[in-house]
């Protein structure tokens, strides 16, 4: 295979980063599948749309996923980010559980707990109207790599939180290039974005949140009362 030019001469790209704009990006790394490329300015690390799977693809690789609310591994993986959520909130607080999928586990853990919830997701629970609504704290566990335009989504959620709300995030994040070629995250090809902790940084100070980062890919975007 003959890698664009972009990919040879170290230059960079013409793509503009999907979360900050910056106009340009720098190779980053390729595998046997797709290019990824990282931002100068965020350091968001993402796929060039070319490599973006269709609609139909995309839906068809997240109907193999098999998470259930009687699946207790999944409970525990979900309860990294429940857990330090719920002891912040004060019941009853109002919630949305963004990208839910098929089986809103993380959702009824939280109902669970006095809370009330909403949720959506855009090909199972595709209502729309939830998110003319405002919330308290909106939870989107493994979603924002699947975002072909992080910082529309997350504007739009920003703007839907109440003051003093949470956005609670879960996503693995970028360590290192040595790392990243060996990456489990990148072999899923619905994952096209991958933030770090300087990527997080930046969405707090565009955003005028304050950042906690509560475990390796838990983090908490807390917004001013």
């Amino acid at each position: 295979m003959t890698l664009p030019q972009s990919e040879t001469n170290g230059r960079g790209s013409d793509y503009p980063c999907p979360l900050c704009r910056h106009p340009a990006a720098q190779f980053y790394h390729r595998d046997k599948f797709r290019s990824y490329y990282q931002c100068v300015e965020c350091a968001l690390v993402f796929v060039p749309p070319e490599y973006h799977l269709s609609r139909q693809a995309e839906k068809a690789y997240y109907d193999l996923h098999e998470n259930s609310a009687e699946d207790e591994g999944y409970r525990r993986f979900l309860s990294r980010c429940a857990t330090p959520l719920l002891e912040r909130l004060v019941a009853p607080s109002l919630g949305l559980d963004f990208g839910c999928g098929p089986a809103p586990v993380l959702a009824q853990i939280l109902a669970q707990n006095g809370h009330t919830m909403a949720t959506y997701d855009l090909y199972y629970q595709p209502d729309e109207s939830v998110l003319s609504q405002y919330y308290d704290f909106i939870v989107t566990t493994e979603v924002v790599e699947h975002l072909g335009e992080p910082v529309s989504v997350l504007e739009v959620l920003w703007q839907r939180i109440n003051p003093g709300g949470v956005l609670a995030i879960m996503t693995k994040l970028v360590a290192s290039p040595e790392r990243f070629a060996n990456w489990h995250y990148i072999r899923d090809p619905t994952h096209i974005v991958f933030f770090s902790t300087q990527t997080f940084h930046w969405l707090a100070q565009h955003l005028g949140a304050q950042v906690t980062f509560l475990d390796s890919d838990v983090i908490f975007l807390n917004k001013p009362a």
